[in-house]
């Protein structure tokens, strides 16, 4: 795996708002793209957003208008911005990378994820 490394996460009240960074490893052309997912507690794993290295960016509906996914070439860095944060926001936050080409194995790389819970 490319070592991915996540910050950001924590406890959030209901409304509020955070953000999430993911800093990869690796030379920005070896990138196709990067994201974020979640995975709540007895659900499987879902795709928040991700983004290309041009800055071309798709969301789940569940966060169209709260979340704002962006990238830093120059970092081999993404964002995730989230507001208007709900209790079933709360999930652990994995950072994705897909990769043009195999490196270590694979051309989908993880995170170790990061946890973030929504309540008062």
């Amino acid at each position: 795996q490319v070592p991915l490394a996540e910050s950001g996460g924590g406890l959030v009240q209901p409304g509020g708002s955070l953000r999430l960074s993911c800093a990869a490893s690796i030379t920005i052309l070896s990138i196709n793209t990067m994201g974020w997912y979640r995975q709540a507690v007895g659900k499987q794993r879902e795709l928040i957003a991700k983004i290309t290295t041009l800055g071309t960016a798709i969301y789940a509906d569940s966060v169209k208008g709260r979340a704002t996914i962006s990238m830093d070439n120059a970092k081999n860095t993404v964002y995730l911005q989230m507001s208007s944060l709900k209790p079933e926001d709360t999930a652990v936050y994995y950072c994705n990378l897909e990769t043009s080409r195999t490196i270590r194995g694979g051309r989908t790389h993880w995170g170790r994820g990061t946890q973030v819970t929504v309540s008062s």
